[in-house]
């Protein structure tokens, strides 16, 4: 991640009304390419940056096929969905292409983006990892709604709940006559 000041780890996740910070990484897109992206070049639409321990665990396969699953989020009509973790872009690649998604991925290998957002946190006090986590963010950067893991054990073991992470994004963008899909 480059930013045009060093990023301080938070101590604790950002919270609404909060900006988040401005950043560059690598992003890899649905379609498999990779190129160096900054947020606010993302911010054409709302963004819904969804963080994530890592490519091809159990739970966080789960996470992203709810949101592939949830037409709603995947058609991108009214918010983009990017995800970040510290995988590599090599297994963006392979996650993206094995679970058929239309969501590009930062890579955070370093968690620089997952300590200026908050939700970096040590695994049994050992390994680095981020929290699971969702920003929903204006085109100002500004924090219009979180949801952030907070599993007694292990924060990833959290799942976003896509039912509410959706009606926050219909009732934070006005959006008229949104799709409930049944819920």
């Amino acid at each position: 991640m480059s930013s045009p000041e060093p990023a301080q780890p938070r101590a604790d996740p950002l919270d609404v009304g909060d900006s988040a910070p401005e950043f560059s990484a690598p992003l890899v897109t649905p379609e498999g390419r990779t190129r160096e992206a900054s947020l606010s070049a993302l911010l054409d639409k709302p963004v819904l940056l969804s963080f994530y321990t890592v490519d091809f665990s159990p739970d966080c396969i789960e996470e992203w096929c709810s949101f592939r699953d949830f037409d709603w989020f995947s058609s991108g009509d009214h918010v983009q969905v990017v995800g970040c973790s510290k995988s590599s872009v090599g297994l963006h690649r392979r996650f993206i292409d094995y679970l058929g998604l239309n969501f590009p991925l930062f890579a955070d290998t370093d968690l620089e983006l997952s300590d200026a957002f908050g939700v970096t946190y040590r695994t049994l006090g050992v390994t680095r990892r981020a929290r699971r986590s969702c920003f929903l963010l204006d085109s100002d950067l500004t924090v219009r709604y979180r949801w952030v893991g907070d599993h007694w054990l292990d924060p990833t073991r959290d799942t976003p709940p896509v039912h509410e992470v959706h009606e926050a994004i219909v009732d934070e963008l006005d959006v008229p006559d949104a799709e409930t899909f049944g819920f």
